[in-house]
């Protein structure tokens, strides 16, 4: 099965009213082609169709399956239940908001040879500037209706990046648990699974051993992941 088949099916199986419609058009759109970043995760073609998955597989990893119920514990204490398909749709349109985000742009190097040479970039064309995870929240609610929880976890998926407002999500984190646990899968999915190239192998994955140090000038050219 293909990550576009997967991505389907999981979407087909939450029977969520309107999904058929959200599914014709994400492919009219370069959702399925689309890169995750320019260049900091899955930064290549279909990089975005394997991020939203690798979000869904951290999202689902991170609680219990009973039925067709998820449930999510800490220190033996419940925290919440949460519908299976509601974790299929925060996890799989989370990143609803970079359809025909980026484009391809050229760029000049120097070869191995010395020589100038043009090779193509991803950079960002937002030509619907709405915020981020606001963005994915009224993209989605043209087609489908998202619960409020669903609603909560995918404005705040990205957790306090937005330094502004870090006291909004905790209170958004606090009454909705699944806001935390979506924020903490696109994170795992960003931090472990993925490089800018693919995902990672199973012996590439980082288990406590001295990191490579970081170029300071990285920090300094973030972006929205």
């Amino acid at each position: 099965m293909t990550n576009k088949e997967r991505f389907i099916e999981l979407l087909r199986s939450t029977k969520r009213e309107g999904i058929e419609k959200l599914i014709d058009f994400l492919e009219k759109t370069d959702f399925f082609t689309a890169p995750a970043s320019t260049r900091f995760h899955s930064s290549y073609e279909g990089g975005l169709l394997q991020h939203s998955l690798n979000v869904y597989d951290c999202l689902a990893g991170l609680g219990t399956t009973t039925g067709d119920v998820q449930e999510f514990q800490t220190a033996g204490m419940r925290l919440d239940s949460i519908p299976q398909e509601s974790i299929i749709i925060v996890a799989l349109l989370h990143d609803l908001c970079k359809v025909n985000f980026y484009a391809t742009e050229m760029r000049w190097r120097k070869d191995a040879n010395n020589k100038w040479e043009q090779y193509p970039v991803y950079a960002v064309n937002d030509r619907n500037p709405y915020g981020h995870g606001e963005k994915s929240v009224m993209m989605a609610s043209e087609f489908i209706h998202l619960t409020m929880e669903e609603r909560y976890a995918i404005r705040w998926h990205m957790g306090m990046s937005e330094a502004n407002i870090i006291q909004t999500y905790c209170q958004a984190a606090e009454k909705y648990p699944l806001v935390l646990f979506t924020h903490m899968a696109d994170q795992m999915a960003t931090s472990y699974l993925e490089t800018n190239t693919g995902n990672k192998k199973p012996e590439d994955i980082y288990l406590g051993t001295e990191p490579a140090a970081q170029d300071p000038e990285e920090f300094a050219e973030a972006e929205t992941i």
